[in-house]
């Protein structure tokens, strides 16, 4: 890649972060507008469900696939038919008839998002090569993905009381033409001079995995558990999760090196990263269902009403990102996992009228995430060999997907099962249990935070033996003192 200045540099990073923007606001944008699509399109909150996990899935099954494919045939090109899947499968998202094509659509959308964010990051590590404002980008990076995520209630109410449910979708094309436009004029191509093997077997053994794993558990409240569609998914699930994990080990350059696992600061960033976007993907559903379902809001009203939380993330996600190149992922790490542990416990106790409790839950979750987001890829990277970053961080972006996928799975899923008579009286009682489950998960974050980043885990990095593997950026992720 040529030598540019700081101004071109910058451009690069913003261009980039625009295409990341859109995908991760299109994890949470459409929450909002579920309710209008169940009455409109007649769908069952399983449907609903899927019209969320059918982007998470693969959108998880394919990032490190498109992170090989643009090393391989350049990250610029790579990077452009991303942009215009994604935009083609949103104009097609915005004008399905039915349940099972906008399910269908949402797919499409998302093969081309899985080609956005891991080739974005490619181009962003190989765009800021000087340690130090290579860190500071990728710190812009995890902050606008977090942003993303906690502005798509917002901006989903907005547009769907306006204009309507379809227009989530239309907001994507505008924005993924001018980037399109954008890549062409300002970003070089370039891709790895020694690009990794592809790994089919491997990718089709995650996509089996995700796929039946996801199914199971949004399937098993209506199937029942001993159902064979739902036995034969989790012998298969964990038949794939087998395979998959002994496949790998005997690849020379795998999909997934699971020797990575062997360092405590990358386990744990995979970890939290799962748990944070989990606990965020289904908050934000059964959200959605509550504000418009059980309390009757509309769009728009229910949107403002997480405005707390985005303004507390918006507000704290670039005070995080100081405090990791300052101090190191510990600390908002910590914060995070005990913010959002104290948020998700003040809605175990949600009645059909409480509305102030609700208000300081969010803003308490937004400082969570807040604090949360950013250092996950730092973390994951700092406990990796410089070499190896970009895996890791494609496999830090691959666990928030994964993340988001369980959570609207598990947490959907339970409270679904429990629910007794129609969704506006039954679901208060219901969702109890899922709120007391994202307060534990937020507890284990605490705690995961808190090993992963001491003295003993950072030694645990020290599992490469390959000439020149020294940890990437070890100081910074020194334990705050």
């Amino acid at each position: 890649m040529p030598e540019l200045d700081r101004r071109h540099k910058t451009a690069i990073l913003w261009i980039c972060c625009m295409g990341l923007f859109i995908v991760g606001l299109d994890n949470t944008i459409v929450n909002l507008a579920l309710p209008s699509i169940g009455r409109e399109l007649q769908a069952s909150v399983s449907s609903l469900q899927w019209v969320i996990d059918a982007y998470t899935v693969v959108l998880a099954s394919l990032l490190m696939l498109a992170g090989s494919t643009g090393d391989r045939f350049g990250r610029k090109r790579v990077f452009q038919i991303g942009l215009v899947l994604f935009s083609l499968g949103s104009l097609l998202c915005s004008i399905a008839p039915g349940i099972g094509l906008l399910i269908v659509f949402r797919m499409l959308q998302a093969v081309g998002g899985s080609m956005l964010n891991p080739v974005a990051l490619s181009i962003i590590t190989n765009t800021f090569t000087e340690r130090r404002e290579r860190a500071k980008a990728i710190g812009v990076w995890g902050s606008v993905v977090g942003l993303s995520w906690a502005l798509g209630p917002l901006f989903g109410g907005v547009l769907v009381d306006s204009i309507g449910w379809r227009s989530v979708f239309w907001i994507n094309v505008p924005i993924g033409i001018a980037a399109v436009l954008l890549v062409a004029r300002f970003v070089p191509n370039s891709r790895a001079a020694r690009p990794r093997p592809l790994d089919p077997v491997g990718q089709v053994l995650l996509i089996v995995l995700l796929a039946t794993l996801t199914y199971a558990i949004i399937e098993a409240p209506g199937l029942g558990v001993r159902s064979p569609w739902i036995i034969g998914c989790a012998v298969v699930t964990i038949a794939s999760a087998i395979a998959f994990v002994r496949y790998e080990q005997r690849k020379d350059q795998p999909l997934l090196d699971i020797k990575f696992f062997r360092s405590a600061p990358f386990t744990g960033a995979t970890l939290i990263a799962v748990g944070s976007f989990g606990v965020m993907a289904g908050f934000l559903f059964l959200n959605a269902l509550y504000l418009q379902e059980v309390r009757g809001f509309t769009p728009l009203h229910a949107g403002l009403l997480t405005l707390p939380m985005a303004v507390m993330t918006a507000v704290l996600s670039p005070i995080s990102g100081r405090l990791v190149g300052t101090r190191g992922p510990r600390l908002p790490l910590l914060a995070g996992g005990l913010a959002i542990a104290v948020g998700s416990f003040l809605l175990s106790g949600l009645t059909a009228q409480t509305l102030l409790m609700v208000v300081l839950a969010y803003a308490v979750f937004g400082v969570g995430f807040g604090f949360i987001n950013p250092p996950i890829t730092t973390a994951a990277v700092s406990g990796m060999p410089m070499a190896r970053a970009g895996v890791a961080a494609a496999v830090a972006s691959t666990s928030r997907q994964v993340g988001a996928t369980l959570g609207v799975a598990v947490l959907g899923s339970v409270v679904t099962a429990r629910i007794v008579g129609p969704l506006s009286t039954g679901f208060v009682t219901a969702a109890h249990l899922g709120w007391l489950i994202m307060t534990a998960i937020g507890v284990a974050m605490f705690v995961i935070g808190l090993v992963t980043t001491s003295k003993w885990a950072l030694r645990t990095a020290q599992v490469f033996d390959e000439p020149g593997d020294r940890p990437a950026g070890t100081t910074v992720a020194a334990p705050a003192r």
